[in-house]
């Protein structure tokens, strides 16, 4: 099938979906806060308004032994006050929040109808219907702190989450984030809102996920400040080339998902997955520029021109390409054109396809009882026909893993090359359609049925083939089932 060009084309805007609760955040500095409650939780929450500095009254007719060993140690912050009484209506006098842990739902009712007749915002514990406000899952890396909610529906899920966040937050981001405390007014005097402003804290950003910041990192901030206000750090922009994985966007690599967050336009191919797209920098312009075989595609010379010219408008592009950018990727003509003009190109690595539907299936490409090497190949050629180039009887070896990319319209000439150079016609083989996606698909069975086989897997998805004695433990039902198995005919 002739492969026709096109133009890149741009993606609508994403729209911001509904949310359950606002997330904001209360400053609670030197301000009255009223808890009222005896119960470890109560204890907690009473840790965690004085830690933001409040100055919180604790009302506990009988408190337990956690809230008396807080009392003992103090707080981070703020202050802590017992009084050994219930709670009445004129303790909310001068108060910012209150917080109430009850068993008793009356109770509840009456502590927030209390807390409304005089303007207070109220929360009780475990009581939503009783709350003007959530607490949540918190990840604390001050003056950054996150705060995470599930809308009361899942508190455990929201602590799971909150753990996930912890690994992807260095400890020394407290310190960048006092850095950015100590530069930020000479940000706003001397740069412009709007552009200058993002630029230098992209740049700082990019630093504050690396080592910490040490006795010349405020020189070195100052002259980047510098450098951006002269024009300087603008005079050419940037790329790119970041590798998606095979779909999942939980495959990303955190490098990657800094460079989407930080990218003032994305190219990326059609493969690339919703869910990668999703983690974008929002105000992000996102542009489809093809690539799937046989299908209309953005013709290389169009793409590379498109990054040039939006690199020399000062812009970070991003070219988002499925799988790993260096492996089929095209990531070579890209990275000469770039280099040709003396712009600046990073590459982020990805899971290539054949990582991808390894991890997926369970199996070991370079199991040592029946691989030796491992060879990745392309299916076709620039002129979309299978390789004249390729040395099919090393490929024919039956001690090598084979993966083909791009190869399911090959597929018969792929089987009989191999075949005719000495490769069993039972020879373990298999195709995979869109790798750790919802829908992916798979087909097991040997050399002489592939081309078959490739037929059953739904039409227009990315398909990968592999070769080699490592895929006869399908046989065996040893490979991991999550996913679609179409059977061999």
């Amino acid at each position: 099938m002739r492969t026709v060009s096109r133009k890149p084309s741009e993606a609508g805007p994403n729209r911001l979906e509904a949310l359950a609760k606002l997330p904001v955040f209360f400053d609670l500095k030197g301000k009255r806060a009223v808890l009222a409650g005896n119960s470890a939780g109560a204890a907690w929450k009473a840790e965690l308004l004085a830690a933001a500095g409040a100055s919180v009254e604790v009302y506990a007719h009988e408190p337990s032994e956690d809230m008396l060993a807080l009392i003992a140690r103090g707080a981070a912050s703020g202050s802590l006050t017992l009084h050994h009484r219930p709670w009445s209506i004129s303790v909310f006098s001068g108060t910012a929040i209150a917080v109430g842990d009850f068993e008793d739902a009356a109770e509840a009712k009456a502590f927030r109808c209390a807390a409304k007749a005089a303007g207070v915002p109220v929360n009780t514990v475990d009581k939503p219907e009783t709350c003007d406000f959530l607490f949540g899952s918190i990840v604390n890396r001050s003056p950054i702190v996150i705060g995470i909610s599930t809308d009361g529906a899942a508190p455990i899920l929201g602590q799971a989450v909150r753990r996930r966040v912890e690994t992807l937050l260095p400890p020394t981001l407290a310190e960048w984030a006092a850095k950015a405390r100590e530069v930020r007014d000479a940000v706003m005097e001397r740069l412009s809102a709007g552009a200058q402003r993002r630029s230098f804290w992209e740049r700082f950003s990019d630093r504050a996920f690396g080592a910490a910041p040490d006795a010349r990192t405020s020189d070195e901030l100052m002259g980047l400040i510098a450098s951006v206000e002269s024009g300087l750090a603008e005079s050419t922009g940037r790329v790119t080339l970041v590798g998606a994985g095979p779909g999942d966007p939980e495959l990303l690599t955190l490098k990657a998902v800094r460079a989407l967050q930080s990218a003032d336009v994305i190219l990326f191919d059609d493969l690339v997955s919703d869910g990668v797209l999703e983690l974008a920098r929002r105000e992000a312009k996102r542009m489809m520029v093809g690539k799937r075989g046989a299908r209309e595609s953005c013709s290389q010379s169009d793409i590379n021109a498109l990054m040039l010219k939006l690199a020399k408008q000062g812009k970070h592009v991003v070219r988002l390409k499925s799988g790993d950018p260096m492996v089929f990727g095209r990531a070579g003509e890209e990275i000469d054109a770039l280099k040709a003009e003396g712009l600046p190109v990073i590459v982020v690595p990805g899971i290539t396809s054949a990582q991808g539907a390894a991890a997926s299936l369970g199996i070991s490409l370079t199991h040592r009882d029946h691989a030796q090497s491992l060879t990745l190949m392309t299916g076709h050629s620039r002129k979309g026909e299978l390789p004249t180039t390729i040395d099919w009887a090393r490929v024919a070896n039956g001690h090598t893993t084979t993966i083909i990319y791009m190869g399911a319209r090959m597929a018969d000439g792929i089987s009989a090359a191999l075949i005719e150079k000495g490769l069993s016609t039972e020879m373990p083989a298999f195709a995979i359609a869109s790798i750790s996606r919802p829908e992916e698909a798979r087909w097991f069975g040997s050399v002489k049925t592939l081309a078959d086989g490739v037929k059953t897997l739904p039409e227009g998805a990315p398909i990968l083939i592999g070769i080699g004695k490592v895929f006869g433990q399908a046989e065996a039902g040893e490979i991991a089932a999550n996913s679609v198995l179409v059977e061999a005919a």
